[in-house]
């Protein structure tokens, strides 16, 4: 469709009133826009339950992030529950029709242009999207695992025993090692790393702007090359 913006949305984390307000500012149009968020779409803040509708309703694309794994696991009882905010979506009646929904979002997208991620690509994959294809989120695979929770690594990939403090050498950010002339050219689109803040670099763009920590929702619209925000309303988590 001519005209069509695709526009990728940070870390959510059930901040529902933050979504609405960056729709707006976004002047979403539903005809032609095509929302893509990085994962994590769910937990920790006030209303899981009302972003995956919005989510749902707008036909959202989108990545898995781990939030949105341990979201699933819970509730087909693989994983037991913990501190979560997502209740409100397991009690739910619409709890498997949503939980249908979020099962569907891959681990990986590919564009002639970009890559979509949610937290890491693996400094050896040639090809993420056969890396990371079929997988079943109730049983993700290892690559899966690093897909949406790696943010240091080394040279082979292999992650560090912690992420704080910052790990020393041989481990860097991961994206450190991300060659795009390996890959076509293509932006990295990504989120998960809420102390990294927005990473706008060449090739890379980390939309994780922390607004379930009191920080901002942002998006990236591609085809404009160009950042939105808007302001937390209230810190929702701490990292205490």
């Amino acid at each position: 469709m001519s005209g069509t913006r695709r526009i990728f949305i940070g870390d959510i984390q059930g901040c529902r009133e933050e979504l609405e307000a960056l729709l707006e500012k976004l002047r979403y149009d539903p005809a032609s826009d095509q929302i893509e968020p990085v994962g994590d779409l769910v937990n920790r803040g006030p209303d899981s339950l009302g972003s995956l509708r919005i989510l749902k309703s707008i036909g959202a694309g989108g990545v898995l992030g781990n939030h949105d794994l341990h979201l699933l696991h819970v509730g087909a009882r693989v994983r037991p529950p913990r501190k979560e905010t997502f209740q409100d979506v397991l009690r739910s009646g619409e709890r498997d029709e949503l939980l249908a929904w979020l099962a569907e979002r891959p681990f990986y997208k590919r564009w002639a242009d970009l890559h979509l991620v949610h937290g890491a690509l693996h400094p050896r994959w040639k090809d993420p999207e056969r890396a990371l294809s079929g997988i079943d989120p109730l049983h993700p695979s290892a690559a899966a695992i690093f897909a949406v929770r790696t943010r240091y690594c080394d040279a082979n990939g292999n992650a560090p025993p912690h992420d704080e403090p910052p790990p020393g050498p041989p481990y860097e950010p991961w994206h450190a090692f991300y060659d795009a002339e390996k890959h076509g050219g293509r932006t990295v689109v990504f989120g998960h790393w809420a102390a990294q803040g927005l990473f706008v670099r060449p090739h890379l763009r980390g939309l994780d702007s922390a607004c379930v920590w009191g920080g901002k929702l942002s998006a990236w619209i591609a085809e404009e090359d160009r950042i939105v925000s808007v302001p937390a309303r209230r810190a929702y988590a701490s990292f205490d």
